[in-house]
This record gives C-alpha cells, sequence and structure tokens, in this order.
C-alpha cells in the first residue's frame, strides 16, 4: 500500500528570484554556474562535484517552490519526471545514502506542490522511488560516512518512516542509529571533531527536525537525541558573531541567513552563557562587537581534509557588519582555491615565512585535495581568561612550529571600552634550551642582522573601506554603515595594504579585498608586535540622553 502517514512541512527556504533563474536555464549550485541552454538538468556535465551533489540532492526544489502562483511547478514536475525515468529504479548519480536522505527530505515535504494535477501514472511513480529510497537508506546508512552524511541519511529515513504507510518498521533501527550517533559524534561540550562551525549547525537542524517530525506524529526521539540538541544549542550561541553569522573556521560558512536562528527557535532551548572554550573557540563579547578566536589544535590525519592552518586566528564584527574576517574555504572555487584558504597567511593571524602552523606530508602532497589531510600541527594550544577592568581578555598560545623551528606563537587579546577598542599583542619565541638549539640551526645560514621574517595579518572584508592614515602609521576602515575604526601599531614592524581574497560560497567567483600585513624579523631568541583596532571617541554613538 503506498500512501502517506503525515505530511511535512517544507523545511528549506526557497527564493523565488533563484527559482526564475532556474526556469531561464540558469543553474548556480554547489558554487558554480551553467547555463542549460533548453537542455535537462540531467543532460548537464556536472562541472564539480558539489554541483552534481546539489542537483541530485534536490536543492533547486525549493526555489522553484518559492516562484508565486505555482509558477515553478511545471519545471519542478517535469524535471522530476525525467530524474525518475532516468535513475528512479537505484542507479546512476545521486544514489549515495546522504544524498539520498537529502533528496528524500525534500519530496516528502514538497509532495503537494510536486504532486498537484500530476495525472495517477506519475504519482504512482513518485510513490514507488519514495520506497526505493526509504529501503536504500535501511540499507545503506551504516555504510556512509560518519558525521554530516550518516545524519543526513538518518534523518531522511526517520522522515519516510513516520510519513510513508508500510515504512513504519524502520523507524525504530533508525532511531537507535540516530541515538548512537549522536553519542559518538557530539561530545559533551556539543562540539563535533572537525571543529567546523557550518558542519555543527547542518548537524543541529537535522536533529530538530527529525524531533519536530517525532512529535507531530506522537513518538519521542531517545534521550540521546535531546541531549545533543541540549549541547550544541549554546555551542552555537557561543561561535556566532553579533550580526548572527557563524565563525568562518575548518571550512564552514557564516551559514545561510536566517537559518542559525531559525535553528536555535526550533530547539527550544533556552538561552545560557557558556563557560570557556565552545568546540574549541573563545569568544569576546562588549557592546556591539564580538571577537571569535580559533583557540584549539586542529583536526590531523587522514580525516582532516576540511581542517585549515587557523589556529589563534580571530574574526571581529562590530554590530551586523564584519570587520576582521578569515578568507573562508575556497572549496567551492576548484582545488587550488581549497588549498590556499587552508593556509596560515589565508587567516587573521601569524604567519611564518613559506610555513603554515599545520602541514601536509611530503609523501602526500600529489594527492587530490578533496583527500588532503594534515600530518602535523600544533598539539599545544593554551588559553587564559587575563583579568582587565572594563574589558576582557585572552592570553594564548600554540607550538605549530616548535618542531620545525623552536617557536612558539603567542598572541594576547584584550577587548576593552565597551568593545570599543581591541588591543593585540603577537610574539615568536624560542622558549627553552631546546627550542634555541634547533631556532640557531634553522637561522644559521641567515645573516644575524636579517632574522626570520613573520607577519600579523589582518584580513578586511570586501565591504570595507580601507585607506591609509598618519602618514602611512595608521589604517582608517570604514564599514557599510559609514563606521569608522583605525587600526594603529606599536612601531615593532612594517605596515602594509596587501590584497586578499574573500571565500563566498553564494558568489561565482572569489572576492578581492584587502588585508593589513604588520611584518617584521625574528632576531635574537623572540619578537614581537603590539597593535589596536579602535573606534575613535569623536565617532562613537551618542549618548541616550534623559529626556
Amino acid at each position: 500500500m503506498q500512501g502517506f502517514l503525515w505530511q511535512p512541512e517544507p523545511r528549506f527556504p526557497g527564493s523565488a528570484s533563484r527559482g526564475r533563474q532556474l526556469m531561464a536555464g540558469n543553474f548556480r549550485l554547489g558554487g558554480a554556474l551553467v547555463e542549460a541552454r533548453g537542455q535537462s538538468p540531467w543532460d548537464i556535465d556536472p562541472p564539480t562535484e558539489d554541483f552534481e551533489a546539489a542537483l541530485h540532492g534536490f536543492e533547486w526544489l525549493d526555489d522553484l517552490a518559492a516562484v508565486p502562483d505555482g509558477g515553478g511547478r511545471a519545471t519542478a514536475q517535469a524535471w522530476l519526471g525525467d530524474w525518475l525515468a532516468r535513475y528512479g529504479k537505484g542507479k546512476g548519480p545521486g544514489w549515495s545514502a546522504d544524498l539520498t536522505g537529502r533528496r528524500q527530505i525534500r519530496w516528502l515535504s514538497q509532495t503537494l506542490f510536486l504532486m498537484n494535477g500530476q495525472e495517477a501514472k506519475q504519482t504512482k511513480a513518485f510513490h514507488a522511488a519514495l520506497s526505493r529510497q526509504t529501503a536504500y537508506l535501511a540499507q545503506t546508512w551504516r555504510k556512509s560516512s560518519s558525521g554530516l552524511p550518516r545524519f543526513e541519511a538518518l534523518t531522511g529515513l526517520i522522515y519516510s518512516a513516520c510519513a510513508l504507510i508500510g515504512m513504519e518498521t524502520h523507524l525504530d533501527p533508525a532511531l537507535r542509529g540516530l541515538a548512537q550517533e549522536c553519542a559518538r559524534e557530539i561530545d559533551p561540550q556539543g562540539g563535533i571533531v572537525t571543529r567546523n562551525p557550518e558542519e555543527l549547525l547542518e548537524v543541529f537542524v537535522l536533529l530538530t527536525w527529525a524531533a519536530q517530525i517525532l512529535q507531530e506524529t506522537g513518538k519521542r526521539a531517545d534521550p540521546a537525541v535531546d541531549t545533543a540538541i541540549m549541547r550544541i544549542a549554546p555551542t552555537l550561541r557561543a561561535i556566532r558573531h553579533a550580526d548572527g553569522s557563524l565563525v568562518r573556521a575548518h571550512g564552514g560558512g557564516r551559514g545561510a541567513p536566517g537559518r542559525l536562528i531559525g535553528a536555535l527557535i526550533q530547539s527550544g532551548v533556552r538561552p545560557s552563557r557558556m563557560k570557556g572554550l565552545a568546540m574549541g573557540y573563545a569568544r569576546m563579547a562588549s557592546g556591539r562587537v564580538t571577537v571569535i578566536t580559533d583557540a584549539a589544535p586542529p583536526q590531523i590525519g587522514p580525516a582532516s581534509t576540511n581542517a585549515h592552518a587557523g589556529t589563534l586566528s580571530f574574526e571581529m564584527t562590530s554590530a551586523n557588519h564584519p570587520l576582521i574576517v578569515n578568507a573562508g574555504s575556497g572549496a567551492a572555487f576548484g582545488p587550488d582555491w581549497r588549498r590556499a584558504g587552508r593556509a596560515t597567511v589565508s587567516h587573521s593571524t601569524v604567519s611564518l615565512q613559506g610555513y603554515s602552523s599545520s602541514r601536509f606530508s611530503e609523501k602526500a602532497r600529489d594527492r587530490p585535495p578533496e583527500r588532503l589531510g594534515f600530518a602535523e600541527g600544533p598539539s599545544d594550544v593554551s588559553i587564559q581568561v587575563a583579568e582587565i577592568a572594563n574589558g576582557e581578555g585572552l592570553i594564548l598560545s600554540h607550538d605549530g612550529w616548535r618542531r620545525t623551528h623552536g617557536l612558539v606563537h603567542l598572541r594576547s587579546l584584550t577587548l576593552e571600552d565597551h568593545g570599543n577598542l581591541l588591543r593585540g599583542e603577537d610574539g615568536l619565541a624560542a622558549l627553552d634550551g631546546h627550542d634555541r638549539e634547533k631556532f640557531l640551526a634553522i637561522n644559521r645560514n641567515l645573516p644575524s642582522d636579517v632574522g626570520l621574517r613573520f607577519a600579523a595579518r589582518f584580513h578586511l572584508h570586501p565591504d570595507v573601506i580601507v585607506e591609509l592614515d598618519m602618514g602611512g602609521a595608521a589604517v582608517s576602515l570604514t564599514l557599510e554603515n559609514e563606521e569608522v575604526w583605525v587600526f594603529r601599531h606599536g612601531g615593532e614592524g612594517q605596515l602594509s595594504i596587501q590584497p586578499s581574497v574573500y571565500f563566498d560560497a553564494d558568489r561565482l567567483t572569489p572576492r578581492a579585498t584587502k588585508q593589513i600585513v604588520l611584518s617584521s624579523r625574528v632576531r635574537g631568541y623572540g619578537a614581537a608586535v603590539s597593535w589596536s583596532i579602535a573606534r575613535p571617541a569623536a565617532l562613537l554613538p551618542a549618548p541616550d540622553l534623559p529626556f
């Protein structure tokens, strides 16, 4: 028997403008743009794996559904019918557990849109495909990659068991599997091993959807699922900026607009302040300003294919306007950009000439970028909270260059004056006798008055207008709302403005931007540079008057 026990509500917000572009033959998926020129989408030669995944995951369906007055329905029905004819029997691209789970959720949520006005033959084929995908998920979810892909597969299976007549027997095994994944993948602090903030958000979204459909159909999840939701919610709140976006680190982006706040509301978890690190990130917030710092080691080993060498990097946002950023993930723009985005020089932290703080194995450098994990990196990342008046501060260090150069990166950050002043100091030092021997061996071939070059980098959001000021001693930074900040330094290094890039997965190419570079050299056994980013007092908002 085929039919529905329950009709889930659509979960993905669509865009009518994107829907119209699709109908015009412009497919913008997975960071790539393809002009179909009247072709069926299934005749397109996918330019990237991400494009193909978005296509077969039916990510475009919600955009067609958002076109007013059902204007996108005929197109969606035609493309669905073509997919069923080509791939509906269970073979071909798109038949992986994670993509099938993703596709199943969208089909079930958009059934009324897809089936309205269809003939019995098309409806029967659609229901048969839903049943086939359910059986496929039941058989293959254990074989999917751990982490987000397995959560996608299990959530799709839970949706199927709750929504489709005859599929109820799959529910208990799927719930047990989801509970096991929550217990294994979500640590007691609400983090995941990849430390990818956007990936954590997507896992959280899937868990809240599963919990909601279970509640709507009168069923209960295992307590491990509720526990995971309770743990993840404060972690996500701690790694979001004042504008509601996530810190961009370890392959994660800012998150789709409204996705984080919507998931937090859906979870029902009351806001609470998290003590200590949140998935390895330290948050300082005052007034309308947030500063979020990567304060833990990156993932190392074969599974670290999306990890970034950005230890001790930070991002800074003023209200709704990002100021200091990391370049982000270049994965959507090809293998070269993917690799560039993972390097230390693409992060707002200290870089050492020629060496990232985490590195690939020399033997593995010829592997495809999507299979290239870090072989070594920081093993000791320390953090102390600094007690200061009218603010908060952090004292941090990492040993990513200790084995190669005998140097430890020391960084201090203080957010003061109600968020109007961020002070920082960055240093590299050989701390003990062994470190100094290593440092001397590395620098033996350098003239004593030259030293090893390093730089503190501050990548700017593309919307920030940059101008050298005070004869080159300071940098004026103007945000979109005309708010002005000023970068100054203590004179220990050389200040310059250099080109940079900002990776935005919603764009077709990387965005050009600028970076402030404060460069110096390690002479002796250490060196340091100091700097500040401040909003001038004359430009601060006027105080509220008592009348």
